[in-house]
């Protein structure tokens, strides 16, 4: 599972709005926003999580570190 902390470095990575991020993923700017409002793993369900992190991960972002060691992102090949 991904950090709050990981969707927002992700999106700064991609230059992508929250809005952005609704239109490629489908989960609700106003959920999106409840999830990166949270520390470290949201409360959220596991679809929305899942769907969120596949999105990014398509447009190419790659999840590194573990939740409890040195969690982010780099940009990897699209």
């Amino acid at each position: 599972m991904i950090t709050s902390e990981q969707i927002r470095m992700a999106r700064g990575a991609l230059d992508w709005t929250i809005a952005d991020l609704e239109r490629a993923c489908g989960v609700s700017e106003r959920t999106i926003r409840r999830i990166e409002a949270q520390a470290g793993l949201p409360n959220a369900t596991r679809a929305n999580m899942l769907t969120i992190q596949r999105t990014l991960e398509d447009a190419g972002i790659e999840f590194i570190g573990a939740v409890d060691d040195r969690p982010g992102v780099r940009l990897g090949k699209t």
